[in-house]
């Protein structure tokens, strides 16, 4: 890139990558897990191609947090790609890398970055210097935060732009279908604390993307928290979601500090998912598998399906609604879960 052009910054979060992605499937059937992957390489397109300056991952690479090595290495190996490429990385370990997965592994390589204690890196694009400061997630954040920031040392750091990456969630954030607004928690950081003196504070976490610019009382933060949200839906909450990524672009624009002049945020194609409430009582368990039929042949063919039934749930309606038998009259190209009332048996996925 042209470095006397603005800085751009790829900010991506929550990839949840082993997402029904058995190594060792015993029922064949179509797997989300490949929508997963396909959309973490189109993500990291813009690094792929140099138009960013450098990458930043929020967290929750992977979707638990004790994975297959090789699951492992088919994540990092786009990362090395990128980094290779001269383009560096930095890792926030979500709360799915702070268990057993050994991301420290890959930082031999000098343009891979994980914040795997509170630190800061000092990066220079160009003529602009940036400090990104982080830290793992951290449980009960609320009581920590202040002290976690400072031992990321960035008050001995002189850098023309600073931000904090994070994998935490600031109060304000919504999340699912009703907006669920996190307001008070241990877990949550208030808006009141994020310190002044960071461009901006780049976060995972929260799977809906979003820039959160006051706290619950209205007042301004002392600087925006953005959330790129996931990059695939993880759950029917999520189905109304736009999912994708953001870029950032740092300038000085006539000021002699470095700022925020554009944030961007990038669309990824998602399957559609779709609720198909069901009114078992209303029908018979032969006229059961003739209304679901016809309710797939309604659907795009590749859409994520779950059928809620309503209503007490007979022995036969259950063999119709068995996931054998659900894979045999849906499109091969569905992925059909059942979700029953806490009451009722429970579903299981296709």
């Amino acid at each position: 890139m042209n470095h006397s052009s603005p800085v751009r910054i790829l900010l991506i979060a929550d990839t949840h990558l082993g997402f029904d992605l058995p190594f060792r499937p015993r029922v064949q059937r179509r797997r989300r897990g490949t929508d997963f992957f396909d959309n973490y390489e189109r993500a990291l397109q813009p690094a792929f191609d140099r138009d960013v300056d450098l990458v930043i991952h929020g967290g929750d690479v992977f979707f638990r947090s004790k994975v297959p090595m090789t699951l492992v290495e088919m994540a990092m190996k786009p990362l090395i790609r990128v980094a290779e490429g001269g383009v560096p990385v930095y890792i926030v370990p979500g709360n799915h890398e702070r268990s057993r997965i050994p991301l420290h592994l890959w930082t031999a390589h000098p343009k891979l970055h994980i914040f795997d204690r509170p630190k800061t890196f000092l990066c220079a694009v160009g003529n602009t210097s940036i400090a990104l400061s982080g830290f793992p997630y951290a449980r009960r954040i609320r009581d920590t935060f202040h002290d976690l920031i400072e031992q990321t040392g960035v008050r001995e750091i002189t850098a023309d732009a600073h931000f904090l990456c994070v994998h935490q969630v600031v109060e304000g954030a919504q999340v699912g279908t009703i907006n669920y607004t996190f307001r008070a928690g241990q877990d949550i950081i208030r808006g009141r604390d994020i310190p002044r003196g960071f461009v901006a504070v780049l976060a995972g976490h929260i799977h809906r993307g979003q820039i959160l610019t006051q706290d619950l009382n209205h007042l301004p933060l002392a600087a925006p928290v953005i959330y790129p949200g996931s990059i695939e839906r993880t759950s029917f909450a999520e189905r109304h979601e736009e999912k994708g990524y953001v870029i950032l672009q740092l300038g000085r624009a006539a000021c002699p500090e470095a700022r925020l002049t554009e944030i961007s945020f990038v669309s990824l194609p998602t399957r559609p998912m779709v609720v198909i409430t069901l009114e078992v009582e209303r029908l018979s368990a032969g006229d059961v598998e003739g209304w679901l039929r016809e309710r797939f042949s309604e659907l795009d063919p590749n859409s994520v399906v779950q059928i809620k039934p309503l209503g007490s749930v007979s022995e036969n309606t259950l063999q119709v609604l068995s996931a054998p038998n659900l894979r045999s009259i849906a499109p091969t190209s569905m992925n059909v879960s059942l979700a029953f009332a806490s009451r009722q048996r429970e579903g299981s996925k296709m």
